[in-house]
């Protein structure tokens, strides 16, 4: 007489291979994560140098506010969330006056990016990466 199913030793050897597949894909998608999260935050920085630019066009003057009601002036912000979309990176407009800007996003701490380091951008284009694992983005 034939029996049908699995032995536990089958079913053992099918649970390792899953662990041992899971031990190599769980960190290889945090990092992904990880990556994605940096990349979007530098995607919104990007377009709030872009904003800063119009507004300097437009009033011979940088905004000092992020989060500010956008009306195409320096007296008015950029109408920014104070937060990334993803809620991982806190922005701040560090050396914001009428002639130059610094915009930062920061780590939200307790989040997965708590340890990336701080992205930054200024007025004259420069994009710098301070604290992670690389110097510049």
């Amino acid at each position: 007489m034939k029996q049908r199913g699995f032995n536990l030793i089958e079913l053992m050897i099918v649970v390792a291979i899953i662990g041992i597949l899971a031990t190599i894909a769980v960190p290889s998608y945090q990092s992904h994560i990880v990556t994605a999260s940096r990349e979007a935050a530098q995607t919104e920085l990007m377009q709030m140098a872009a904003m800063q630019e119009r507004i300097y066009l437009n009033s011979n003057a940088y905004t000092t506010s992020i989060t500010g009601a956008y009306n195409g002036q320096s007296t008015g912000g950029m109408g920014w969330a104070a937060n990334t979309k993803d809620g991982k990176y806190t922005f701040s407009c560090a050396n914001c006056v009428a002639n130059s800007f610094t915009i930062a996003a920061t780590p939200v701490a307790g989040s997965t990016q708590a340890s990336n380091g701080t992205l930054s951008i200024n007025s004259t284009g420069q994009r710098l990466w301070t604290g992670g694992s690389k110097p510049t983005w």
